[in-house]
């Protein structure tokens, strides 16, 4: 048995890794895969840079960053199987959603209406001369960043000048906001679903209200590494891919649940994993409640298969946010990591017609993305960076 240590952090997109290791569906393929539970995105990237991690469940855009050698030392990465698309929502500290309730002229399920009413909302404290509203989010290359900028931006409100983010990992989002220290967050499940029940965060947009298909998280892996030991990849990737499936059939909803509520894995509550899986989520606890099929998608609609069109979406993300500059060799680098050639080896896919292929992200407002007229698509926004 080939020993291969992998690191994630305790959310309920690392699903699919989680049970390929539980149903022996890793041992399958020869990998005695160990496991290692970490807390913050940066330990993650960092062992796996340095070797310590052969593999890593890892937040899509810090995987491009890896690639551009931005914000730490550039380490090429390789992806052949996405883990996850959606899965996050913004959710609010009471107070500023009953601000945002009152200050909206529209339905507050609409992230148009919504980002207007907190625009609202800033300019009037900025007038007032109070501090700003604080949000956090996991990371600064990451969509839950991505996610509250994109909304934030489309009410008129600058994310770098008008409001604070600040950088937690996701299971001390809950207890910041208890504390006062920041006004909401986007995070991954079930993170919000737990400020939810401790009835001190209301659920204002689930991630799929703002992009439909939000490149998430992959399966990462040192492009070296992954050169020298093609199979490993082919293996992980199949076994991964028979976990989606699982994960995806409802008639094993329970054993998933039971799997992920364990100590070692997320080590959360039955029920908020369960409404993660179902796309049932409790928006409040006084009973609002919001339902999408498309809350968190792991394997459905060819999720899996890596996509480089996302590699160029997110890079053009850090162009709008100043995270990095532009040339066409870049865009090069960016969409190395996706590798829907490994996917297609290990899973024996032969062809994928450009027509099967969804909507890159599918955003609630703004310009397509063309990614051979990066400008134009940064030049339809109001807020922003351009080239």
């Amino acid at each position: 048995m080939k020993i291969v240590r992998i690191g994630f952090i305790p959310l309920v997109d690392a699903a699919t890794l989680l049970i390929a290791v539980d149903k022996g569906f890793m041992a399958e393929e020869g990998l005695d895969v160990q496991l290692v539970r970490e807390a913050s995105w940066s330990n993650i990237r960092d062992k796996l840079a340095i070797g310590l991690f052969d593999a890593a469940h890892l937040l899509a855009p810090m995987a491009v960053a890896s690639n551009l050698g931005l914000g730490h030392v550039k380490a090429p990465l390789v992806s052949p199987i996405s883990l996850a698309m959606n899965g996050n929502a913004i959710t609010l500290s009471r107070k500023l959603f009953l601000e945002v309730q009152e200050a909206s002229d529209d339905r507050l399920s609409d992230p148009a209406a919504s980002a207007r009413a907190l625009g609202k909302i800033v300019r009037k404290r900025a007038e007032h001369g109070d501090e700003p509203l604080t949000f956090g989010m996991t990371f600064p290359f990451s969509m839950h960043n991505y996610e509250l900028r994109y909304w934030l931006a489309e009410g008129g409100i600058d994310p770098d000048e008008d409001v604070r983010l600040v950088v937690l990992p996701p299971p001390y989002m809950v207890e910041s906001l208890t504390r006062g220290q920041i006004d909401g967050f986007c995070v991954g499940a079930p993170w919000s679903s737990l400020a939810v029940d401790a009835d001190v965060g209301i659920i204002l947009h689930v991630g799929c209200e703002i992009f439909s298909r939000a490149p998430e998280k992959v399966l990462a892996m040192r492009e070296a590494a992954a050169a020298d030991d093609p199979d490993v990849a082919a293996a992980l990737a199949r076994a991964i891919s028979r976990a989606a499936t699982y994960v995806d059939d409802p008639t094993n909803r329970d054993d998933v649940v039971s799997v992920l509520a364990r100590p070692d894995c997320i080590g959360v509550g039955h029920d908020a994993i369960r409404g993660t899986l179902a796309g049932e989520i409790n928006l409040d606890s006084r009973g609002g409640a919001r339902a999408s099929e498309d809350y968190l998608i792991f394997g459905k609609n060819n999720a899996c298969r890596p996509d480089p069109r996302h590699a160029v979406w997110i890079y053009a993300q850090m162009l709008r946010w100043g995270q990095a500059r532009f040339s066409t060799a870049l865009v090069e680098i960016a969409k190395a990591v996706y590798r829907p050639d490994l996917y297609d080896a290990a899973i024996g896919v032969r062809e994928v017609s450009s027509q099967s292929l969804p909507d890159v992200v599918g955003a609630f407002a703004g310009p397509d993305l063309d990614e051979r007229d990066l400008a134009s698509y940064l030049n339809g926004f109001d807020i922003g960076s351009k080239i």
